[in-house]
Order: structure tokens, then C-alpha cells, then sequence
């Protein structure tokens, strides 16, 4: 039986904290489908809200990757538990533009797509790609990213070929409105962090997560792009590349281990976990 120390597979050893750099190009592209878009724009968990409570917003989605990509079974079944008591809550009403619901199915398989999209684009980035040998245990891997929610292991597309078959065909169903715009502009220009961050952060925020967006979701954005900020982006990703190879196994994984530890301190307190 597996125990709750066990380690991971090929996706939990590619974990590394550079990856948070890719972030908020991560949510806009799970946002970027208008059914997750709304149900975070008009979601009533105010707990959960990146603009009420950024500290805890964070760790909520840096626990859940780490629980989904480092963690064992048992991990996520708490995990799962958790995250449902929230998601329960979040539904479409009458006056909504478009329906939703937490525990659609086929919306949790487009946010676990665009985690999986953002694990492979960060260690393309920074670690160089993947080794072959192991692309495949990387992508199988993966499927916690759905099913530690409501995706069951069959809807995971097969294999790397049929993923970007699911990819390529769910992009028709990307569209982002002014509404969902306005709330991933802030999020881009660092609305929710507080105005010393916004000042020396908020620019370099700006241009990192317009380098890590697809063109699609960038042209969504409505976000400029040239071929001399495409050159600055890749140097500058080349240097942090460069240091995170370099960095110990526990550093290159830092914060994600020390959320899984968190985590696991609290399953074992009994204390709430999101």
C-alpha cells in the first residue's frame, strides 16, 4: 500500500519553483474558457478570492499542484474532500452569461490541460525539455492534474498525440470577454498585491506573463507582443534556467515540497486544508 511519505513520478521530479514565474500565464489560459472564466469572476467563496485574500489564494493553488504532482493517493482523496466543500458553491445562476459548474467534468479536464501545457512549457523553458525516456511517464503522470478532482482516468487523453488532438480542438472554444478580461488585466498588472509590489513588480510581471502566453491567448488578452520583447523574454528565461539547473533538488522544488509538507501537517492535525 502506498504510504503517505511515498515520492512521485517523472511530473513531481520536473516540479520546480522557477514554474511560478509561469503563473498567472497559467490562469489566463484556464480562464481563457469562459466557463471556468465566469465561474471565478462571479464565484461567491470569498475565502478563495486572489483580490480578498492573496496569501491564502496562493497557497490553496500551489498546495493542490503540489498534492497532485508530488503526493500520494491518500494526498489527494484529502485533498479532493477539501477542495469539494468549496467547489459545491460554484455554479452559474439566471443571470449568468454562460453556464457553469465546479464539478463539470469537462471543465476540470481543460484546467488540468492547461496545468499539464504549463508543467511542459516551464521545463522546455528551464530544464531544457524533457528526457525522452521519460516524456511518456512525464505525460501519464499528468492525469493527476484531473484526477485529483472529479476527472475520471479514462477522459485523459490516451497519449501525447491525442492530448494536442484534445488541444487543438478545445482552442475553438476559447474566448475571452471584457468582463473576464478586466479581472485577468488585474491580475496581469498586479491589482492584488500590495502598491510597493505593484510599483517595482507589476512591469516585469507584465512582460513575463505575456512571454509565457501562447499567441492565442495573448491575442484574447488583447496584449502586445514584439520580436525584440520575444528576444529580452528568452534571454531572461535563459539566465533563471541556468540557476534553477544548478539549484539542489530541494531548493529547485521549493515552494511546492514545503506545501505538500504543509499539507500533510494539517491531514494529520485535522485542520482545515483550504
Amino acid at each position: 500500500m502506498e504510504t503517505t511519505h511515498a515520492s512521485t513520478t517523472a511530473l513531481g521530479d520536473a516540479v520546480l519553483g522557477a514554474a511560478l514565474m509561469a503563473g498567472s500565464a497559467n490562469v489566463i489560459m484556464q480562464l481563457a474558457r469562459p466557463g471556468v472564466g465566469y465561474g471565478v469572476v462571479e464565484s461567491k467563496v470569498h475565502h478563495g478570492n486572489l483580490f480578498r485574500h492573496p496569501v491564502k489564494r496562493t497557497r490553496t493553488t500551489l498546495t493542490y499542484l503540489a498534492v497532485a504532482a508530488m503526493g500520494t493517493d491518500e494526498d489527494r482523496r484529502h485533498y479532493r474532500r477539501a477542495v469539494n466543500t468549496a467547489h459545491v458553491h460554484v455554479c452559474s445562476t439566471g443571470t449568468s452569461p454562460v453556464e457553469y459548474n465546479a464539478f463539470d467534468r469537462n471543465l476540470q479536464l481543460w484546467v488540468a490541460a492547461c496545468l499539464y501545457k504549463g508543467f511542459e512549457d516551464t521545463c522546455d523553458v528551464f530544464l531544457g525539455g524533457i528526457a525522452p525516456e521519460r516524456v511518456d511517464e512525464f505525460y501519464q503522470g499528468a492525469s493527476a492534474l484531473g484526477t485529483t478532482l472529479q476527472v475520471r482516468r479514462e477522459m485523459w487523453p490516451a497519449d501525447r498525440a491525442a492530448f494536442e488532438d484534445y488541444w487543438t480542438e478545445s482552442l475553438d472554444a476559447v474566448s475571452i470577454d471584457d468582463t473576464v478580461r478586466d479581472y485577468l488585466t488585474a491580475i496581469v498588472d498586479l491589482k492584488f498585491a500590495d502598491p510597493v509590489s505593484r510599483v517595482l513588480l507589476g512591469r516585469f510581471h507584465r512582460f513575463v506573463t505575456t512571454g509565457f502566453l501562447p499567441r492565442r491567448f495573448r491575442d484574447e488578452m488583447r496584449l502586445g507582443w514584439t520580436s525584440r520583447q520575444e528576444r529580452r523574454w528568452r534571454a531572461v528565461m535563459t539566465v533563471v534556467g541556468a540557476v534553477a539547473r544548478r539549484l539542489p533538488r530541494p531548493l529547485r522544488q521549493f515552494p511546492f515540497n514545503l506545501c505538500l509538507w504543509d499539507v500533510r501537517r494539517r491531514i494529520r492535525a485535522g485542520r482545515p486544508l483550504v
